[in-house]
């Protein structure tokens, strides 16, 4: 899952994205509203992880116009405004979840994995497909009822193809659900990394669509 985390805080959104990556999630950065308004404009997330008192423009004012603009994508609200109006006003623009600074850390990835079952349209913290489970809190995998132990990014790779079986993805599109900006990817680094989970699970559980990518499902290719 890809995030957008929206903070001006140096230090705090340095160990956010910490934590969540070591989560599993891949997490880019900015640091002020008008950034996270063409962020959100010119990429595809999964979440956005938003504070409201950001300069240039204040998150508020990002969350009305992500909405006006059509913009569906999950938002969870970080902030140290804590009275009651703030949120009724947050939740009202479009704000999907509301958290208080400070946090815990733990209860903040709880929150987003609410959000990405509710994305997944899930009720517990799960992905099954076949043989094929993943448990999304414990970040764990097993395969007929075997652990299995997949690295970061296979683990990663699995859950995006899991999260819409029968839906192609292409090479680019897998990068940018595994790989923040600016981070080097080799040409072939998702080849590898379908050649170890197709090893460690089924030859046959991740299809290759010719010319087009990969997808998880039994559609005929």
């Amino acid at each position: 899952m890809r995030i957008l985390l929206v903070e001006d805080d140096e230090s705090l959104a340095s160990g956010l994205k910490l934590a969540l990556g070591r989560a599993c999630y891949t997490v880019e950065h900015v640091g002020d509203g008008v950034a996270a308004v063409a962020a959100l404009e010119h990429n595809a997330f999964d979440l956005a992880i938003l504070d409201l008192g950001l300069p240039r423009l204040d998150g508020i004012d990002v969350l009305a116009r992500v909405r006006r603009a059509g913009n569906a994508v999950p938002v969870l609200v970080l902030s140290a405004r804590d009275a009651v109006r703030d949120r009724i006003v947050a939740l009202d623009l479009g704000a999907d979840d509301y958290l208080i600074k400070p946090f815990d850390v733990d209860e903040l990835l709880a929150r987003v994995r609410v959000l990405e079952r509710r994305r997944a349209g899930l009720s517990v913290n799960q992905l099954r497909f076949g043989d094929l489970a993943l448990d999304l809190a414990g970040m764990a995998v097993s395969w007929k009822n075997q652990p299995i132990d997949l690295q970061h990014r296979e683990f990663m790779l699995l859950r995006r193809l899991v999260e819409q079986p029968n839906k192609v993805f292409t090479r680019s599109e897998l990068e940018a659900s595994l790989y923040g900006w600016g981070e080097g990817v080799a040409s072939n680094a998702i080849d590898v990394y379908v050649h170890h989970v197709r090893r460690k699970t089924d030859p046959d559980l991740i299809k290759t669509v010719r010319g087009l990518g990969y997808r998880i499902g039994n559609l005929a290719a």
